[in-house]
């Protein structure tokens, strides 16, 4: 077996999360968040594709965490989000999570919009 070290340049990643909150960086924060290289925010859930929007620029693709069991999300925050040029990936919120912090680790352009637990 070989062991590799992680090393997340800098970004913020998950280290954990129960119901309500999220663990990165050793910070708890609670309810849904937005986590990209840009830092760490409150995100306001399905009605938010603002704040997505905004990272065109920094991301290609953003994790779309639906909570403890994948959903699906409204269309009119795929559509937006699409338009501006940000691909989408919907998962329940633990497998954002873990694809986040592996995707982050390769380098890639991700954020990750997740639903509390």
């Amino acid at each position: 077996m070989r062991i590799n070290e992680v090393s997340f340049s800098g970004a913020r990643h998950f280290e954990g999360y129960g119901p309500g909150f999220f663990r990165l960086g050793g910070e708890v924060r609670e309810g849904h968040l937005l986590v990209s290289d840009a830092g760490v925010a409150a995100w306001g859930g399905y009605d938010d594709a603002d704040a997505i929007v905004a990272l065109a620029s920094r991301i290609d693709f953003v994790l779309l965490g639906t909570g403890g069991e994948m959903g699906q999300i409204p269309a009119v925050l795929r559509r937006a989000v699409e338009a501006a040029g940000i691909g989408v990936e919907i998962m329940s919120t633990p497998s954002a999570c873990r694809t986040y912090n592996v995707l982050l680790s390769e380098g890639r352009r991700v954020a990750a919009a997740v639903i509390a637990i």
